[in-house]
């Protein structure tokens, strides 16, 4: 019996987002970490969600403790580490757009190994959904994933993967051959477009769609930015309209994306609806500040849905 829709497993970081105030520039505290955006954004979209990963024994880890028990998000299987910290990163903005700077070396998730996987956790939900940097940030991190990612498919759990290519963390060839291992044992791809380019080779979305369904995916949602997004099944490729506004800050649109397209999928069954759905949050999750504080609920999405 499934007791969960989504499990995310990745490194949670503290967040210090950078805004403009009367004063000058200043620096917000908050949570950010691709994987746990995507289960917070599912969860305000009515998705029962968890977590699993390690945190350090520091007031840091407490924040983000305290953010999960406000969103609902069960995150009983996560370890406590007294011997390593839990990580943090800074975004700063500038003409070229946002600047991430991090502090995670050595960091309690990075130490997360195969044997940390709890029995019975990943069969117990619905989805698992992992990323890139799930795997990047350390060798027994990524060993992890794929024994999380083994087991998903021995239960028959559906696998979500999102590229989120980070070149800070590791060389591109690495990259590839890990991530296009891990797609293949996927069931949702879940790429952006210029780490998609950078990670085929190839230029072209319909192309970009048609390897990742030839990896073994049944469905890609490819983002595409103000382009919208392309969405890939066997057989069928359509092109899903972006849902424009004025963007502030898009640091969790990408995440976002992630949580509104698989909580709605789980509710539709229907890939091209859930990224319609999808675009809306994401979309709105650039109108403020940091990466989990103008996350959507529902309610917010389907207005501007229906406006």
């Amino acid at each position: 019996m499934h007791t969960l829709d989504l499990l995310a497993i990745g490194e949670p970081l503290m967040e210090f987002s950078e805004v403009k105030g009367p004063d000058g520039p200043h620096f917000l505290p908050g949570v950010g970490g691709d994987t746990s955006n995507a289960a917070i954004a599912a969860a305000r979209q009515g998705a029962r969600t968890g977590v699993f990963t390690a945190l350090g024994e520091d007031g840091f880890a407490l924040r983000i403790l305290g953010l999960w028990d406000a969103e609902g998000i069960d995150h009983s299987a996560v370890a406590r580490r007294a011997d390593a910290p839990t990580g943090l990163y800074f975004i700063s903005h500038g003409a070229d757009g946002h600047r991430f700077d991090y502090v995670r070396a050595g960091s309690a998730a990075s130490r997360i190994g195969p044997a940390d996987l709890p029995a019975g956790l990943v069969a117990s939900a619905r989805v698992l959904h992992v990323s890139g940097i799930s795997q990047a940030i350390s060798a027994s991190a990524c060993d992890a994933v794929f024994a999380a990612l083994a087991q998903a498919r021995q239960a028959g759990t559906v696998v979500s993967y999102d590229t989120n290519l980070r070149l800070r963390l590791w060389p591109l060839e690495r990259a590839r051959a890990v991530i296009h291992a891990a797609l293949a044992m996927s069931d949702i791809s879940l790429p952006g477009l210029d780490d998609a380019r950078q990670l085929t080779g190839l230029q072209s979305p319909e192309a970009i769609c048609s390897h990742y369904l030839g990896l073994g995916c049944r469905i890609v949602a490819l983002t595409l930015g103000k382009d919208g997004t392309m969405v890939a099944v066997p057989g069928d490729t359509r092109l899903v309209p972006a849902r424009p506004v004025e963007a502030i800050d898009a640091t969790g649109a990408g995440d976002t994306f992630d949580g509104a397209f698989l909580a709605q999928w789980l509710v539709c069954d229907d890939p091209f609806a859930a990224a319609a759905y999808a675009n809306a949050a994401a979309a709105l999750s650039t109108l403020g500040y940091g990466a989990v504080t103008p996350i959507p609920r529902r309610a917010a999405v389907e207005a501007f849905l229906a406006g």
